[in-house]
């Protein structure tokens, strides 16, 4: 019984990473495709950043009460490494979360087939990185090591202001409302650090969708527009890049932070939290 409840339960926390990720992907590869493929008219980079950020917002919510909702693999090996997460889980999580992009990347290539095929009728690099990030997004003079480095920088950004925004020994949000203020954390970085390497700061949010773009006809999905074998950077550089980001957090945030007081016998941190927002 104990194992089979066990096993229930990783079940449900996979079963939550890969419908938070599938949710992240529809919003964040979709409104890429729609103004890719539509044109100015129906979007520009505010739009993409945007997206992306409500995207994050509503894959947490979806799945946080049951895994956590890390929805990213960097996500997940840099709380393996600074916060006790399970490393048997490293390898099932970040599998169910590339599934989640994968089929998520799907439905937006089925949805946008005809869109796709007008605005780039041989699937190019001109519409791939609709599904991909790509050095400079595909147009400006970032190659392979400048993307590299981007993404090590943006993952740690984004790793230390998650730890910041969710170590309840600090000044954690209430009612609720960490999944918005990542979701926020998301946009601030595709709006500041979005032009060298698109972003991407999620091996999983890369890696699916490029999977699923070269099995429907993007035979150049592996490499950039350089002709280099490129897949490789949006995954090494935020798994670096979150364990960095996580680090300097723990190194210059979290080791000063005072130590959260036990609840009293029988009663659990939440109630010790509301008792104190009504000053009991």
């Amino acid at each position: 019984m104990a194992e089979r409840l066990k096993s229930r339960g990783m079940l449900a926390e996979l079963s939550a990473e890969f419908a938070g990720t599938l949710i992240l992907i529809l919003f964040g590869v979709g409104v890429v495709a729609q103004v890719v493929a539509g044109g100015a008219s129906l979007g520009d980079h505010d739009s993409i950043a945007w997206a992306w950020g409500l995207g994050v917002v509503f894959g947490v919510y979806t799945a946080a009460r049951i895994s956590g909702a890390h929805i990213n693999p960097a996500v997940t090996v840099a709380l393996a490494v600074f916060k006790g997460f399970p490393w048997r889980k490293v390898i099932p999580y970040s599998l169910a979360q590339v599934a989640g992009a994968f089929v998520a990347a799907l439905l937006v290539r089925w949805n946008y087939t005809e869109v796709l095929h007008a605005a780039d009728p041989g699937l190019t690099i001109k519409t791939q990185f609709v599904f991909s990030t790509l050095p400079g997004n595909g147009t400006l003079p970032v190659e392979t090591w400048g993307a590299f480095r981007d993404q090590i920088i943006g993952t740690a950004i984004l790793l230390f202001l998650v730890l910041a925004v969710t170590d309840l020994q600090n000044t954690a949000p209430l009612a609720n409302l960490a999944p918005f203020i990542i979701g926020l954390i998301v946009v601030a970085i595709g709006m500041a650090w979005g032009t060298n390497a698109g972003y991407a700061i999620n091996p999983a949010r890369d890696f699916g969708p490029r999977l699923a773009s070269w099995l429907t006809g993007y035979e150049t999905a592996w490499r950039d527009q350089y002709g280099a074998l490129y897949f490789w950077v949006p995954i090494l550089g935020p798994l670096i890049g979150g364990v960095i980001g996580a680090g300097l957090y723990q190194l210059l945030v979290g080791r000063f932070l005072p130590i959260a007081e036990e609840p009293p016998p029988g009663r659990s941190p939440q109630d010790t939290e509301r008792a104190e927002e009504r000053g009991g």
